[in-house]
């Protein structure tokens, strides 16, 4: 049974609109999927949903598509957001993915004392982002922030969002047990390779929104550490726990 591919379009989508495809995904469509005219394809975005759609002309000059009917409503994942330190190329574009796969409503780049990758390029963030909610059926885009660093973050900080870090010393040693006071919405804050300044864990502690939690006896990198937080985050809080805040 052939699976209909799945595309993330810019435009907007409605009944019976005509779209011309960009040239990545008509070669796509038309030369890696060898699709003809007449082929479904679904196409999504965060304002009008997704679609089904039917490839109307698939030509040397281009692709277009014609969109059919409204197969669901776009649907935000749980009110959770993915701050972190960036990480460097190939790290940064797998922990970005995954935390788009693991349901992170905005992912919110952070500049610590320790972050080595201070320069964040959005659009390649952007572009990873949109291929894992293409891959993992998400009817919607995480919106990406630009980078602040993080006394400025905890300043303007929402103080009904509840901050959740990792740190090993987590006076509660069991992470489910510190998470279960929290209600959404919430954020997961991965700190960089070396950890969070003994300055920076002080202002953390310092705040009342702040919960830390520990992610057991071994010290994980920091891309590891962030699918573990936002798991147990959505364990919790999240829609893996029927929360759909």
């Amino acid at each position: 049974m052939k699976t209909t591919p799945r595309l993330h379009l810019d435009a907007g989508l409605e009944a019976q609109r005509d779209i011309a495809l960009e040239r990545e995904q008509a070669h796509y469509l038309s030369g890696v999927l060898r699709l003809a005219a007449g082929d479904p394809v679904s196409v999504f975005n965060a304002r009008d949903g997704e679609w089904l759609a039917y490839l109307t002309e698939v030509a040397k000059k281009g692709v277009k598509i014609r969109c059919e009917r409204l197969v669901s409503a776009v649907t935000p994942p749980p009110d959770v957001d993915y701050c972190f330190a960036p990480l460097k190329h190939a790290r940064l574009d797998y922990v970005v993915q995954k935390a788009t796969e693991l349901g992170a409503r905005r992912l919110r780049p952070v500049i610590t004392q320790r972050t080595i990758a201070e320069r964040v390029n959005l659009e390649r963030m952007t572009a990873n982002i949109i291929e894992a909610a293409e891959q993992c059926n998400l009817v919607f885009v995480p919106e990406v922030m630009e980078p602040v660093k993080l006394p400025r973050l905890l300043t303007g900080w929402e103080p009904d969002r509840a901050l959740v870090y990792c740190d090993e010393t987590a006076a509660i040693a069991n992470p489910l047990e510190a998470l279960k006071t929290l209600r959404l919405p919430a954020a997961v804050l991965i700190g960089p390779e070396g950890g969070f300044t003994e300055d920076e864990k002080a202002l953390l502690t310092s705040l009342p929104f702040v919960t830390a939690i520990s992610l057991g006896p071994r010290i994980m990198r920091a891309d590891t550490a962030a699918v573990a937080a936002l798991t147990l985050v959505q364990a919790v809080l999240g829609d893996w726990h029927g929360n759909q805040a």
